[in-house]
């Protein structure tokens, strides 16, 4: 689909930053739309972040915060869908995608761009063997013969530790383990050496031995090939191992962002005080109950006014004038590289942090 100006999308026009010239990918107020009968779905709704060479980027949120919608529209998988409505820029390499021609987006999938999805039982074809669409894969983009793409995706995966490559290659979907569909699902997001990875919810429904293996294994990966890497996951353990940057989303939007180091460990946002609050910690002796979030995410046609997060916050009555549920708070910097998108002052969120919430993690 060719780039829409904000006026289609029923947006106020902005003044879009410039692509940071330093980040293999750059991703400035992406906005993917959907129109259905029920009305405007905001799946994506102004999202900007920078993904530099052998660096990663996590993206956590709970379901329904745009998390794999993003994902789907870097890779322009939503370029064909009749009711998606796609805006912002995407610069991958120098190179902006939302403008560019659908079949030179087609042509930089698996060769430039790849990405793991979450459940590979259902993104591998089940009537063809594993061997089969690694091989069809790198014939894509490599004029090789099939003995020469078959001899790559046996080596692909050796590499992932599948046992046995040169027979589980004719093997189907079916007949792989969850874990091993898993690593299968990586060889062929790696076979020809993408320069950027999207790891959508790699390590959903593995057991925790598994998780680890995935986990490593994409780590070693994108050291020997110093791939850029965006890991999308609701697991702030994986984030917290991985990731050297962290994006918090919440109904579409980005609510915190910065270094992944910074917001664990002086987050701004109280969206984020409740994603901690809500997970299990194995390193110090746990007293209290874990504290879930209050009510569920927003729909993405009826977004609250104001701050969507506000029906949900219990500091939400604390900025004067009623101001959460007026005005839609934009990401402002609150330290060194690090944003957040907040109506509590400075010193309120310092002083919540400190005094309520920290204590209790």
């Amino acid at each position: 689909m060719s780039k829409l100006d904000k006026a289609a999308l029923g947006e106020p026009a902005t003044v879009t930053a410039q692509p940071d010239a330093d980040a293999f990918l750059s991703v400035r107020d992406l906005r993917i739309h959907f129109q259905t009968d029920d009305g405007l779905v905001k799946s994506v709704d102004g999202v900007s972040f920078d993904v530099r060479r052998g660096k990663t980027l996590g993206i956590v949120g709970e379901s329904g915060s745009g998390k794999s919608v993003t994902s789907l529209g870097l890779m322009g998988l939503h370029r064909s869908a009749p009711n998606a409505r796609v805006s912002g820029e995407v610069w991958l390499d120098g190179q902006e995608l939302i403008a560019a021609d659908p079949d030179e987006v087609r042509r930089l999938r698996g060769r430039k761009m790849a990405m793991i999805f979450q459940d590979p039982l259902s993104a591998m074809h089940p009537y063809y063997t594993v061997g089969h669409q690694i091989v069809e894969a790198y014939r894509v983009h490599h004029d090789v013969s099939k003995k020469a793409a078959k001899h790559r995706a046996i080596e692909m995966l050796d590499r992932v530790g599948i046992p046995e490559p040169d027979k589980r290659v004719d093997s189907y979907p079916h007949e792989f383990s969850g874990g091993m569909r898993q690593r299968a699902m990586i060889a062929m997001a790696l076979v020809n050496n993408p320069e950027l990875l999207i790891a959508d919810e790699p390590t959903t429904a593995l057991d925790v031995t598994v998780q680890a293996q995935i986990l490593d294994l994409i780590r070693d990966l994108q050291k020997e090939f110093g791939s850029a890497v965006i890991m999308i996951t609701h697991d702030l353990g994986v984030v917290a191992e991985m990731a050297d940057d962290l994006l918090v989303m919440y109904a579409g939007r980005p609510v915190e962002r910065g270094l992944a180091e910074s917001v664990f460990s002086e987050p701004r946002h109280p969206y984020t005080w409740g994603l901690l609050g809500s997970m299990p910690r194995l390193d110090r002796e746990q007293t209290d109950r874990l504290v879930p979030i209050k009510g569920a995410p927003p729909s993405l046609i009826n977004v609250p006014s104001g701050c969507p997060f506000h029906p949900r916050c219990p500091y939400a009555d604390i900025p004067k004038d009623n101001v959460t549920r007026t005005v839609r708070p934009e990401l402002t910097e609150v330290g060194g590289q690090h944003w957040a998108a907040c109506h509590l002052s400075k010193e309120q969120r310092e002083r919540i942090w400190t005094e309520e919430i920290a204590p209790k993690l």
